[in-house]
């Protein structure tokens, strides 16, 4: 399910939009295939080495858009890249100068960004009492910091030019709270109130912000932090679903977006009947 926004802040157009002057690709960039073109629209995803990142780049490119992908595994990078002709930018956001030196990077090898997918993101099972500090931050750091601050360095460069649309990945975690997932519940709850608050301070600006709130995906997210996923309900949509639909989002300037579509009916439940709501949550979350 979508909802759309109602404003100008519906993001760039899927034809072409002419290139401001840029300077150079950087160093450490990589192109795959045929040269970039510039007169395509720009989107630079985060996370991009596997999983949804990966998956929602590769439907970017087939659309058309100038690739720029990020993670911190090169080599996995360029598979993602392989036959398109993306730019390979390896990036630790988590480090305290990752997210300037990525948009630094990303904007002197198109001169603009026209959309920031930022799909970075780990996560930490386990009971919190037990969860080790450093995790705590490492969660944290990455999940809700890093996406701030990359945020923060790419945006100026949209309100400039008057378009753009920036789209954070949630989770349904972040909505209702999941037992166990104590922090990644608490990180991806702020992505979304941030993207709220955002979306409120640039109307008016023609950049748009889209909240991307998944279910479960088949990735190897849940075997990463530590707990393979156990639930025989909801199953695990695959990450090219998860995919279409940010391209669908994208291209329709759409402010929220859950997939499944079902995924609203617990935040409704939250607000028509919070005791029937914290019941079930106590049987099922």
């Amino acid at each position: 399910m979508t909802h759309t926004g109602s404003g100008s802040a519906h993001g760039p157009r899927v034809d072409g939009i002419p290139r401001r002057p840029g300077g150079p690709a950087p160093s450490t960039a990589r192109e795959h295939g045929p040269p970039p073109c510039m007169d395509r629209n720009v989107v630079l995803v985060t996370g991009a080495s596997s999983g949804i990142g990966a998956a929602t780049a590769r439907c970017f490119a087939m659309g058309g858009w100038q690739l720029l992908v990020s993670g911190r595994d090169r080599r996995r990078l360029e598979e993602t890249a392989a036959g398109t002709s993306a730019i390979v930018l390896p990036a630790d956001l988590a480090a305290p100068e990752g997210p300037r030196l990525l948009a630094e990077s990303a904007l002197r090898a198109t001169g603009r960004i026209d959309v920031l997918i930022a799909g970075a993101g780990i996560g930490w099972a386990g009971p919190f009492a037990s969860m080790p500090p450093t995790d705590i931050d490492r969660v944290l750091s990455l999940d809700l910091n890093a996406t701030l601050h990359l945020v923060r360095e790419v945006l100026p460069a949209m309100v400039a030019a008057g378009r753009g649309r920036v789209v954070l990945i949630g989770s349904v975690a972040g909505c209702v709270g999941v037992r166990e997932e104590a922090v990644y519940s608490a990180a991806k709850a702020g992505v979304a109130a941030f993207a709220e608050a955002l979306r409120q301070e640039l109307r008016g600006t023609g950049v748009g912000v889209t909240l991307v709130v998944p279910g479960p995906v088949d990735t190897a997210f849940f075997t990463l932090r530590g707990r393979p996923y156990g639930r025989s309900r909801p199953r695990p949509a695959s990450p090219g679903c998860v995919a279409r639909a940010v391209w669908d989002a994208v291209r329709h300037g759409r402010d929220d977006l859950y997939v499944p579509g079902w995924l609203t009916l617990p935040g409704r439940v939250r607000g028509l009947a919070p005791g029937l709501y914290r019941r079930l949550l106590n049987r099922f979350g």
